[in-house]
């Protein structure tokens, strides 16, 4: 999924309504069925197929969980989380900086990293030769404008012996970066390979690509990643690793079957099959990613989740600065 499908503000007018469902309810009889509402960060996709996949096998009613999916609203699925409305949310730990670094920190926490290593980079055109970060000056950078968004791409730069000021700035609106490309309208873009790369090789579209995290380790940070409401953590903690625990075998069992979790998710979500080729290369993809190089699906490391955060402080990001580990726990995750 790109980085513009979390920055991008959404709205669903549906959204309400499916929150008039949401919230702890029980049903009699003796095991009561808890309802959990998860605002997703986007529109499904495969990052979100893990929980599709528990949904449909069961894992979550096992643990006696009815789990609803929503889309998020104007501003966000932090402050939905933060709300109450929904218990569960889809975030990354770039964007939910903003949510904790301040004088009132939303009561939110990320109890989980969906892909253990950011797979976002730099996407062009083969022909351009853009092949590292200082080839992107005198060349047209699509921006979301905003802050973190920025310093980064200046920070690349400026690392790769570039001058930031000479990268020309252009609005991002794309939903489909390969287009973008190819129309010219851009020759840089900030894509997360497992879907635009993805896409981009089934549409024989030629590209260069570097990853941010490839160039420098402060930017291998958290993204997506699960969090919840602080107040639903601390009062209902066996349901929110019960949660976890269900939603950990569903990612488990992506890893293991790309091709049956894709059909899980384009059978949950019938609109994607408009796009089966790439949900199907996606999946094989993120199959690979989702615990590369962990023991254990969604655990955050402590020392790579600070890096960040330091850099973030360094380089005045932040309104407030965020403190040594602040905002995560790996306490509701399976042991």
């Amino acid at each position: 999924m790109t980085s513009a499908k979390r920055f991008l503000i959404l709205g669903s007018a549906l959204l309400f309504g499916l929150l008039g469902l949401s919230g702890c309810t029980s049903q009699s009889n003796k095991a009561a069925t808890k309802t959990i509402t998860v605002v997703l960060d986007w529109t499904p996709n495969t990052n979100h197929t893990g929980m599709y996949v528990a949904k449909q096998k069961g894992y979550y009613k096992k643990y006696h969980l009815n789990v609803k999916f929503v889309q998020p609203p104007k501003d966000g699925a932090e402050q939905l989380v933060a709300s109450g409305k929904a218990q569960i949310g889809i975030s990354a730990q770039d964007t939910f900086a903003g949510a904790i670094a301040r004088r009132e920190p939303l009561p939110i926490t990320t109890i989980a990293g969906i892909i253990q290593h950011n797979t976002s980079g730099i996407m062009s055109r083969k022909q351009d030769g853009i092949t590292s970060p200082k080839k992107m000056m005198g060349t047209k950078y699509a921006t979301w404008d905003l802050p973190i968004e920025q310093a980064t791409i200046k920070q690349v730069v400026t690392d790769d012996g570039g001058q930031y000021s000479k990268v020309k700035k252009v609005p991002n609106n794309s939903t489909d970066e390969v287009a973008t490309l190819k129309a010219k309208q851009a020759d840089t873009i900030w894509v997360f390979y497992g879907w635009a790369g993805e896409n981009a090789r089934i549409k024989n579209f030629p590209i260069n690509y570097f990853s941010f995290r490839s160039l420098n380790k402060v930017f291998d940070y958290y993204t997506p990643t699960i969090i919840g409401n602080n107040t639903f953590l601390q009062k209902h903690p066996k349901l929110a690793k019960a949660f976890m625990k269900a939603t950990a075998q569903g990612y488990q069992y992506a890893s293991k079957h790309p091709h049956r979790a894709a059909n899980i998710l384009m059978n949950q979500v019938p609109e994607l099959k408009s796009n089966r080729k790439l949900v199907y290369a996606s999946q094989n993809y993120l199959s690979n990613q989702y615990a590369l190089g962990s023991n254990q699906w969604g655990k955050i490391n402590a020392q790579r989740w600070n890096r960040f955060y330091s850099w973030l402080n360094k380089n005045h990001l932040v309104s407030t600065k965020l403190k040594k580990n602040q905002g995560f726990t790996n306490r509701y995750l399976p042991k």
